[in-house]
């Protein structure tokens, strides 16, 4: 049996610039930035609000007249708190209530994965925890036990060596918090560390 092609979307909607007091967060957004990641959306915009017309906030109107965010409630918190008067928004008031609830969650879910050699060696540790990639998975943190074994044991580098180190439990939790405060790839971390890098 052929598959049957997927549907095609509606027009593109245009984006349109409206003042931030006639925005509102929608009280049933699942998604929160907090603290830091917060802090770090916050100077994102700071340092790049050209962005924003790039990645507009999407809205609903509301039964009160305002819009409703349906994505980007916290680049909207953002934008509250740092002063900013306009921002830009698309309406998708052509939605039913079924699309509006599943584009909530979607847009908020990873569909990809971080690939973590790349970020390491092409890209900047810093500048990426900056913009609020941790250069460390979350379920990949370093265990610094593992920093200075070779990385492929069935087939040893002659070029690599290794480094073992032993420590206490209390010292272990202080390297590791260490490591991820300092970013970038393992090798970056040391030579860092090391003050060769």
């Amino acid at each position: 049996m052929a598959k049957k092609p997927a549907k095609a979307p509606t027009p593109i909607a245009s984006v349109q610039s409206v003042p931030v007091s006639s925005i509102k967060a929608n009280p049933s957004n699942p998604r929160v930035l907090r603290d830091e990641k917060f802090l770090k959306l916050k100077k994102s915009i700071e340092d790049f609000p050209d962005m924003l017309n790039y990645r507009a906030l999407v809205c609903v109107t509301d039964t009160d007249g305002k819009y409703m965010v349906l994505g980007g409630n916290m680049r909207l918190r953002a934008l509250q708190d740092l002063g900013i008067k306009d921002a830009p928004v698309m309406l998708a008031d052509h939605w039913t209530e079924e699309q509006r609830r599943e584009f909530i969650i979607k847009d908020n879910v990873g569909f990809g994965e971080w690939d973590w050699d790349m970020l390491g060696n092409e890209w900047d540790g810093e500048r990426l925890n900056e913009w609020g990639v941790p250069i460390f998975a979350p379920s990949d943190h370093p265990d610094p036990d593992d920093f200075f074994k070779d990385r492929d044991k069935d087939k040893p580098d002659p070029d690599k060596h290794s480094i073992v180190l032993n420590y206490t439990e209390d010292e272990h939790a202080k390297v590791v918090a260490r490591f991820g405060e300092l970013g970038g790839t393992r090798e970056q971390v040391v030579f860092k560390l090391l003050g060769l890098g």
